[in-house]
């Protein structure tokens, strides 16, 4: 009878044994891939949002065409509002034609460029301003041009306002004018990029005019 209860204490000792081994080695194995789950699905989230942080911090390219008339002024103005974020580099392009002389610097060109930079400056300490002097015999090629060779994602241009009798006259003439109606119709109709042309509304009414390949004189209050 000794040995006999000698040994069903040794056996119930060792099926006790063996079954806490066993359950402790069936949660260890279950609590490991959560472990390794919740690793994993944090550095997807942080190489998702430095991404993200990545594309943000690069920007975009603006072109703003400069001119020594009030409606450049304009719608850089109207660029600096409502179109160019801070992280943007703003391009401010001069086209002037070809000098006859050899000439290093053309002064005249890079006055209104300084001047338009000047009210970036103001304006949007922050933003990122790049000046472009080019010569060229036509305006409009000359703009969609650079805009193509710099990458620009938008173009935005100043437009004055125009009598009824040219705009009547631009209706008879049609594709028969090469532009279609001038420089700024011109690269509307044939830049590859986004392409705006701005004008200011009345002083008694207030706002914009914008005007786009598929929109004329879209009103925008601001």
């Amino acid at each position: 009878m000794g040995r006999t209860s000698t040994r069903l204490t040794s056996f119930c000792r060792s099926r006790v044994a063996t079954r806490v081994r066993a359950r402790s080695q069936r949660i260890e194995s279950k609590s490991r891939p959560s472990m390794v789950d919740t690793k994993s699905f944090s550095n997807v989230g942080k190489a998702s949002s430095n991404a993200t942080k990545q594309v943000a911090a690069v920007g975009r390219k603006i072109m703003i065409v400069a001119e020594s008339r009030p409606e450049a002024k304009g719608a850089l103005q109207w660029a600096l509002s409502h179109a160019v974020q801070s992280n943007d580099t703003v391009v401010l392009l001069n086209v002037v034609k070809p000098a006859k002389h050899v000439v290093a610097v053309n002064p005249k060109g890079f006055e209104c460029l300084y001047a338009m930079k000047s009210i970036c400056e103001s304006r949007r300490p922050e933003v990122k301003v790049e000046l472009c002097l080019r010569e060229g015999t036509e305006r409009g090629p000359a703009i969609i041009d650079e805009a193509r060779k710099q990458g620009v994602s938008l173009l935005v241009l100043g437009q004055k306002k125009q009598s009824v009798t040219w705009r009547l006259l631009m209706m008879w003439a049609g594709d028969r004018i090469r532009g279609g109606g001038g420089v700024v119709e011109y690269c509307i109709q044939n830049a590859s990029c986004m392409t705006l042309a701005v004008r200011r509304k009345s002083k008694r009414s207030g706002g914009y005019l914008i005007t786009t390949k598929r929109h004329k004189d879209f009103w925008l209050l601001a």
